[in-house]
């Protein structure tokens, strides 16, 4: 049996969030404005399944599966938002479930650090694979399960307001974003993230 942990679909990938996705996805890259779907499941392995239903069901193109110790992740993409949600909904029928039978997002820490000093900000550029991020400027971190939900506040922050995204981690036991800009823009994005989790329904975590 599947357990749906997250269903996140995006109707925009915003630019920096497709460039992103092209330094740490293995598979077909997605590009600005395509429409996105984040299926994460447990069992892991079972991703390749659910890839398999999506991609003869639709035209929509894979930009990750990743199976790893405890879930499985996979994201889709395609030019057209309805083609995008026909995947999903194959997948859906597949497993026995609904959009709602995901996990509702609980956000584990949600951070901002001003001013930051040029000693951390060597640490975290060594880690990144978006944006570097300068002495002086602002640093919000978020943490959340399940890890797909990342993807979605790291969307929405971008649209909101002009930062840099420097990290984004989609997949795992927990999603991390780290973001990067002036304060008075991540200001703006902290809030535009959260409330993009806390909108989303779905059944208490366990």
């Amino acid at each position: 049996m599947v357990d749906l942990r997250s269903f996140v679909f995006l109707d925009s990938l915003q630019p920096q969030h497709a460039a992103f996705l092209g330094t740490v996805a293995k598979g077909f890259l997605p590009v600005r404005g395509q429409a996105s779907l984040f299926i994460e499941i447990a069992p892991g392995i079972e991703i390749n399944r659910l890839t398999d239903i999506a991609v003869k069901a639709t035209s929509v193109k894979p930009g990750m599966q990743i199976v790893e110790r405890l879930y499985g992740l996979l994201e889709l993409h395609h030019d057209e938002q309805a083609e995008v949600r026909r995947a999903g909904e194959a997948i859906l029928k597949e497993i026995g479930a609904e959009e709602s039978s995901r996990i509702k997002p609980e956000i584990l820490s949600s951070t901002v650090i001003r001013h930051l000093d040029d000693r951390q900000t060597q640490l975290i550029n060594r880690v990144r694979h978006g944006h570097m991020i300068v002495a002086g400027q602002t640093l919000y971190t978020l943490e959340v399960q399940p890890a797909a939900n990342a993807a979605l506040a790291a969307n929405e922050a971008e649209k909101a307001a002009r930062i840099k995204v420097l990290e984004i981690v989609s997949f795992g036991s927990l999603g991390r974003v780290y973001l990067a800009g002036e304060d008075r823009d991540i200001d703006v994005a902290v809030p535009a993230a959260e409330r993009a989790l806390s909108g989303l329904a779905g059944r208490a975590g366990k």
